[in-house]
């Protein structure tokens, strides 16, 4: 049974940093493309970026680029999400995600096959 679970949410100011990590068990993860995404209370989830297998393919929804950097440790079993210069519009639940397509690197929610419960992110103006 392959889990994912994320860490490292919280309450930030405007301009802050956090870094998101995300821990994969009962498989390994170099198998997978990894992606986080984002979501609201009562809207529809999010792509914030994705990872491929190797690493060698990274991919920013616009709204991240420059700010927010994706990155994993195949040896932990962990991929990271490293966020500076936080808005308020930043603020949501932050769900990481497995896609088994070795050679996959989607934006879709609905091509990943495994998700974490999710982590909480607050950005205060």
């Amino acid at each position: 049974q392959v889990q994912v679970v994320e860490y490292g949410g919280g309450l930030v100011q405007t301009g802050g940093s956090l870094r998101l990590a995300c821990v994969v068990s009962g498989d390994t993860m170099s198998s997978y493309a990894m992606g986080w995404f984002r979501q609201d209370p009562g809207k529809e989830r999010e792509f914030v970026a994705v990872i491929n297998w190797s690493g060698g393919i990274i991919d920013y929804e616009d709204s991240v680029k420059g700010r927010f950097t994706i990155s994993r440790d195949n040896a932990k079993n962990t991929v990271y999400l490293q966020m500076n210069s936080l808005k308020p519009e930043d603020t949501a639940d932050y769900f990481c995600a497995a896609d088994r397509g070795h050679y996959s690197y989607s934006r879709d929610l609905y091509d990943y096959d495994y998700w974490g419960q999710g982590t909480q992110v607050t950005v205060s103006s």
